[in-house]
């Protein structure tokens, strides 16, 4: 019997990266998935893997009657929603704040807020009603850029720092019905995003580049694949995380003992 026997959850960005290594170890576990998706290559993709074990909704996140359509077409074909995981996201490539211009840097914000911060406020805004009937939880992908300076540029980071703000609060917020949390993955070798008007500012890196900076910034000298992750997401998902709310997993090779070294 898997630990999510019985669930149903709903993954944004479920697609590609950490969010498709989700899906797959949730159907494992035994839960009913339904993937809210931008991309209908990949949404096709996973359903041409798993068949009807999934159910998918292509929208975007930036969208409010995209979520609520994302919710609703959830719990019409499995009844419920148990867990809301936002995981949709997009990357800064680095960019520092003097490199962009007033113009770039504007524009990017709007890119990149839109997604990282208002996405995960419209998603729980939309989840939240039957969240409580089912007393269910919210997991959310923050990163190591939520808590150190340098897993991204000045927007990534703040971004990241806000989803940790936006657990806290809806925590706070939604006891003692519904329960929400986070798992903030270190350096990934993934396909994550550059926001389009930050790419031509951004310098591009081999893989084994990226893989040997990865490597270098966590006392695991670890460069994570997205399967490094899912467990902690299945642990907050299920009945033995009933005790947990508020908190934060750091799945990052042990950044917050880096030292001085």
């Amino acid at each position: 019997m898997g630990s999510l026997e019985g669930k149903v959850a709903l993954i944004t960005g479920g697609g590609a990266g950490i969010g498709s290594s989700i899906v797959e170890r949730f159907l494992n576990e035994q839960a009913k998935v339904c993937v809210f998706d931008l991309s209908e290559k990949r949404l096709a993709l996973l359903k041409e893997k798993f068949g009807e074990r999934i159910h998918t909704v292509c929208g975007d996140v930036k969208n409010y009657q995209d979520n609520e359509r994302a919710v609703s077409s959830t719990v019409n074909c499995f009844g419920k929603l148990d867990s809301f995981v936002a995981n949709a996201g997009v990357f800064d490539g680095f960019n520092k704040l003097l490199d962009l211009k007033p113009d770039v840097l504007n524009e990017a914000y709007e890119e990149l807020f839109s997604i990282n911060v208002k996405g995960y406020l419209f998603g729980a805004r939309a989840a939240l009603p039957e969240l409580m009937k089912t007393k269910g939880n919210m997991i959310f992908t923050i990163s190591g850029a939520s808590f150190y300076p340098d897993g991204g540029g000045v927007l990534y980071t703040a971004s990241k720092h806000a989803g940790l703000g936006l657990i806290r609060q809806l925590a706070f917020e939604s006891a003692p019905n519904v329960r929400v949390n986070g798992v903030a993955p270190g350096g990934t070798i993934t396909d994550l995003t550059i926001t389009p008007s930050l790419r031509p500012y951004s310098i591009s890196k081999t893989s084994g580049e990226r893989e040997a900076s990865i490597k270098n910034r966590n006392p695991l000298r670890m460069a994570m694949q997205p399967e490094d992750h899912v467990s902690s997401y299945v642990l907050l998902a299920s009945d033995q995380s009933r005790a947990i709310t508020g908190e934060v997993i750091s799945s990052d090779g042990g950044l917050g003992v880096r030292g001085l070294s």
